[in-house]
């Protein structure tokens, strides 16, 4: 069974490797002929060298010497040229490719069901896009064809061989399923060993984001050291698990190179006698020694290619378990209402079987142009009803629907949230300017609206820093304080032209004075839209028109 298992995975991982090497197929196909066009040009250079050699020596006197020469550097000419067209083929689409590749495995996980992307640490996902992507990438446009080229040149060679001394050829072809054999000895315990550093590798990234994400959490706890030590034993496993691949790897090319060594003196051996008994000539003894050489340099090649593979089919498996993540479930339809409000009937949910139920038959009507206070205690349900809200988790029974007075429903789903505007608890603000936060809710909202909504937000402190709007933001707001931060987020929110307004604690970090003024700007200038105010304050109860309390 396990080994059913075993060939499956290899199918689809096959599969997988097809599909995606057609959307790069130009790369692949165009180093795959440069690769070809080397090899004929590297038995050409041999057959050009036993040429120049015979003809110096006397024993060809058909051409001339300037001939056998001028031969030799045009290859030599042609050669370089194919190199130079390499290098810029991998400069011109190797890196391409890999951005290609990079944005439609981003986007993917930005459209994945959001319980199954929280499955994996951010920073794995980081080192997959980034690692993982380029190893396939590599795999496909490189080093595939390279192996290609590899076997190619291997074939040709041996046939050219074969062709001058076919007793030579045998005893050189005679290795061959040693090597074979010993390989698969070797893939089994090198891709175990790959995917375990692999692992490892994601660890050690996710420990290092962590840890600068929240690095005053840390200092305010000192918890440094602990996080320190942390990051020092990860990368003590990782250190002694390449250290075991390390090892078992120059064991395994010891022995390799032993042998293909045993082989290259079996060869000269047997040309020197026969250049003593007058059976070849110079020229064909250095051509052996060349043959033997392009024999032994692809089979050489192979123990190389064995961890690229192993490295190339861990990371297609890891890509490949992203890509099989679920997509969010697009309904087709009408999208949007005007002043909507939302119904939510029978509602049961809870996340899993076997966890606790969060909703009971639950039912709630948030009227079209209503002030909805949510009030409870923590795990009450707040965040859940949110998250059910922007369907980012699916109701186990029950309908959530948008509807107006006009009599417009729409149920509930991902394309729904155009009708919905958002300001997160805490600290939301991206790296970027003022400017580039704003037009995160509405990209094309002209100077006016913008200034008009950090006034909304109480945020007229932007216009007094010295380049305004434009001013810089560090990664989560460095640079402002809390309160600060939250009402640029608010402003953000409020460009968003929409019929829904959700605040979840998004005045927690202001005074009693500034949240007055911006729950009143808020309720004043979004007349007629639906506001819910997710909150623990109970002044804002004050200016709601209908309170929903949770109980666990």
């Amino acid at each position: 069974m396990l080994k059913k298992n075993k060939i499956k995975t290899l199918a689809q991982l096959a599969i997988w490797f097809g599909v995606t090497w057609k959307k790069h197929y130009l790369q692949a196909s165009l180093n795959l002929i440069i690769g070809v066009l080397n090899v004929f040009l590297d038995l050409a250079f041999v057959w050009c060298t036993k040429l120049s050699v015979d003809v110096a020596t006397k024993v060809e006197t058909r051409y001339t010497l300037y001939f056998a020469l001028s031969l030799l550097v045009s290859i030599i000419v042609l050669q370089l040229l194919l190199g130079i067209s390499s290098r810029w083929i991998k400069a011109l689409l190797g890196v391409k490719a890999q951005n290609n590749m990079r944005m439609c495995l981003f986007s993917r996980l930005l459209q994945t069901q959001w319980g199954d992307l929280r499955q994996y640490h951010s920073g794995d996902l980081i080192n997959r896009i980034e690692r993982d992507v380029r190893d396939v990438i590599a795999f496909l446009t490189e080093n595939l064809p390279a192996f290609i080229t590899t076997c190619v040149q291997f074939v040709c060679a041996f046939l050219f061989l074969f062709y001058m001394d076919k007793f030579l050829a045998c005893i050189i072809i005679f290795v061959l399923p040693f090597f074979i054999l010993g390989s698969r000895f070797y893939i089994r315990k090198m891709r175990k060993l790959t995917h375990d550093i692999r692992d490892t590798e994601s660890d050690v990234q996710s420990v290092v984001q962590e840890s600068l994400q929240h690095s005053l959490v840390l200092k305010a706890l000192e918890q440094v050291g602990n996080s320190c030590d942390k990051l020092h034993t990860l990368q003590n496993r990782l250190h002694t698990r390449i250290l075991s691949k390390t090892k078992y790897s120059t064991v395994s090319s010891g022995l390799m190179n032993l042998g293909f060594a045993i082989g290259y003196l079996l060869t000269f051996g047997w040309g020197v006698m026969s250049l003593e008994e007058g059976l070849i000539t110079y020229g064909t003894l250095i051509a052996f020694i060349q043959l033997v050489g392009q024999i032994q340099s692809p089979m050489r090649s192979l123990t190389h290619f064995i961890p690229v593979f192993i490295s190339a089919s861990t990371a297609g498996e890891r890509l490949m378990e992203l890509e099989e993540l679920h997509l969010e479930e697009k309904r087709q339809g009408h999208l949007s209402i005007a002043n909507a409000g939302i119904e939510i009937k029978d509602l049961h949910f809870s996340y899993s079987k076997e966890g606790r139920v969060i909703f009971d038959n639950f039912s709630y009507n948030f009227p079209p142009g209503s002030i909805t206070a949510i009030v409870g205690e923590t795990g009450a349900g707040k965040t859940t009803l949110i998250r059910l809200l922007f369907s980012l988790v699916k109701p186990c029974k029950g309908m959530l629907t948008l509807y107006n007075n006009g009599y417009e429903t729409i149920e509930i789903g991902p394309n729904t949230r155009m009708n919905f505007s958002y300001v997160p608890q805490g600290n939301t603000l991206f790296s970027g300017t003022i400017r580039e936060n704003l037009l995160m809710g509405n990209k094309y909202a002209t100077e006016e609206e913008m200034n008009e909504a950090l006034k909304i937000a109480a945020a007229n402190f932007v216009f007094n820093l010295p380049s305004g709007i434009d001013s810089v933001c560090g990664e989560i707001g460095d640079g402002f304080s809390e309160g600060q931060a939250q009402r640029i987020v608010i402003a953000r929110a409020l460009l968003k032209k929409c019929s829904i307004y959700i605040f979840d604690e998004a005045t927690s970090s202001l005074d009693e004075a500034t949240e007055r003024i911006v729950i009143q700007n808020i309720i004043s200038s979004m007349s007629g839209c639906t506001l819910i105010f997710v909150t623990h304050r109970p002044e804002i109860l004050n200016y709601c028109t209908q309170i929903l309390r949770l109980e666990r």
